[in-house]
């Protein structure tokens, strides 16, 4: 195979890197258990010293211009007949392997499946349009392939932390574990729509941490720059939209696992408020922290899987109502104008925080862009009080119930079996930790009083280094993990929805983010707005391996 960082290194700074001096060499980040430590650096890694060059999105000679089309535009050119499912699975199947020895974004790949079912979607085109001969034969043929299955043909990747039928679901962990017997709702879903699902990305075990590391799989990295982190634990989605692997994928957010990856990968991340997409086949994730979120480049493309995604089942534990309009449709107009409250204060954790100089003024950049839109900003403060202490027994006590799934509980890490043997403890305050969640909500609904979205961080830092986060003990990886990530977390607990929107980069060129947040109505606001901030920054169009001045 060709060195895999030609598949993502830009034909004009590739001599930047220079060959592999060992293009042979095993490869770190090896999904294997006896394999170098997980912060173990990579030889074929970028230079630190470069940062006016980014990797690449496009994977050069795949066979196809469409590496970097988005969800929608893709759907749309398979719906007019313009390029074929096949083609566009077996490229992002050669791109998947061409960057799996260095970014090492999937744990699970789905080729021989993938190719089958791009087949059949082709094969549903051509009926489609075959049936609609009798009409403009582009028009007709787009109406009748996106009406019902908008998605039809459109590869996608999603977390490890997901059933489908055939396949293990060790959500990060070592083991053997046995194929799943069915898919889960959200999986369903996404066939129905017409999605080719390609594999499934790496998570650190259980979902625990904002970084994509342990022995199951190796080192997850990011594309903008090889020797730091995508984030977590949704980092493998993150890195393969980023990387230009796939033009979306799915993640789960319990604790700003989609919004984290997002802000440090330069993407747009949506969690829907809880209940949007059902948790089946249970009846809620890590007692309602967790939902599952789309990771994309644009705002429409997140919309249009959000919208494929929709729905609860009677089995779920929230049913909210379907939304005034299509998530697409909000989407494609701007909001009206807004009160917006921009906050800076991080909600109290109990571990020492300081915002990094170039996050805030990333974030207070995006404000002045949106005043500059015509929406008013105002200094806000959410009142937090505690409100860790509804958190932390639902989180432990999820990680308790994935511990009792794994075939062989001694393989997990040691800090995962500790956070188990917490989550038996705290286990009897569920109750009370649910009871409260309502005069939370009230409690901070106040703040939406005074104004209708929070611009907040999405992160207290840029993206860290490679295992600067993952460390040895319980204790010195939470203060790390808190330290740069205490801001994205309130969301889940009060299950309201947030998007977090590429906020520009640091002076080494690593992607910052900032995050809109609302009440539990305010998905298409945010959704609106997060397009119209869109269509000024343009933030789609700049990719890893790109010259591009940095902002922040």
């Amino acid at each position: 195979m060709a060195d895999p960082r030609r598949a993502f290194v830009n034909s004009d700074n590739a001599a930047a890197y220079g060959p592999d001096p060992n293009p042979d060499s095993p490869n770190p980040d090896s999904p294997n258990p006896d394999g170098p430590s997980p912060d173990s650096p990579s030889r074929d890694s970028p230079s630190r010293g470069n940062p006016g060059r980014r990797l690449r999105t496009a994977a050069h000679g795949t066979g196809t211009s469409a590496e970097l089309d988005g969800v929608a535009e893709l759907a749309a050119r398979l719906a007019r007949g313009e390029i074929t499912s096949r083609e566009l699975v077996e490229a992002a199947l050669g791109r998947i392997e061409a960057t799996q020895s260095t970014l090492n974004a999937f744990r699970r790949i789905r080729a021989v499946e993938a190719l089958e079912e791009a087949t059949a979607a082709d094969a549903a085109l051509e009926a489609a349009s075959a049936g609609a001969a009798s009409a403009d034969a582009d028009g007709a043929r787009a109406t009748a392939a996106s009406r019902h299955r908008p998605l039809l043909g459109v590869p996608i990747a999603i977390k490890d932390d997901t059933d489908i039928a055939g396949m293990p679901t060790a959500f990060g962990a070592m083991g053997e574990f046995p194929p799943a017997a069915r898919d889960s709702e959200m999986v369903r879903r996404l066939k129905a729509a017409g999605a080719i699902i390609v594999g499934k990305t790496n998570t650190p075990e259980f979902g625990q941490w904002p970084f994509t590391e342990g022995p199951a799989f190796g080192v997850t990295r990011n594309p903008w720059d090889l020797d730091y982190s995508p984030g977590g634990s949704s980092g493998g989605a993150a890195a393969a939209v980023a990387a230009g692997l796939v033009p979306g994928a799915i993640g789960s957010d319990g604790a700003g696992s989609v919004r984290i990856p997002a802000a440090w990968t330069h993407l747009v991340g949506i969690k829907p408020r809880r209940g949007r997409i059902s948790s089946a086949p249970v009846r809620e994730q890590f007692h309602g922290l967790t939902v599952f979120g789309p990771l994309t480049r644009t705002v429409a493309d997140g919309a249009l899987l959000l919208d494929a995604l929709s729905g609860s089942l009677p089995s779920d534990r929230d049913h909210p109502p379907a939304p005034a309009e299509t998530f697409l449709a909000a989407a494609g107009h701007p909001p009206p104008r807004l009160r917006i409250g921009l906050s800076l204060h991080r909600p109290y954790s109990g571990v020492p925080a300081n915002l990094d100089p170039a996050v805030r003024v990333a974030v207070e950049r995006i404000a002045e862009v949106l005043a500059r839109l015509g929406h008013e900003i105002v200094p806000i403060e959410p009142p937090y009080g505690l409100l860790g202490t509804l958190f932390l027994p639902r989180s432990m006590d999820g990680i308790r119930d994935w511990a009792g799934r794994v075939p062989d509980p001694s393989l997990l890490d040691a800090r995962t079996l500790a956070n188990a043997r917490t989550g038996r403890l705290l286990r009897p305050l569920l109750p009370l930790v649910r009871a409260a969640e309502p005069v939370a909500r009230l409690n901070i609904a106040r703040v939406f009083r005074r104004v209708d979205v929070v611009l907040a961080p999405t992160t207290a830092t840029p993206p860290p280094r490679v295992g600067e986060l993952n460390r040895d003990t319980n204790w010195a990886t939470d203060q790390a993990i808190v330290a740069a990530c205490p801001f994205a977390w309130p969301w889940n607990v009060l299950g309201w929805p947030a998007v977090n929107v590429p906020a520009g980069f640091t002076a080494a060129g690593l992607p910052v983010g900032a995050q809109l947040m609302g009440p539990a109505a305010a998905e298409t606001r945010l959704i609106s707005l997060a397009a119209q901030l869109e269509a000024t920054e343009r933030w789609q169009l700049h990719h890893p391996g790109e010259r591009v001045a940095y902002t922040g």
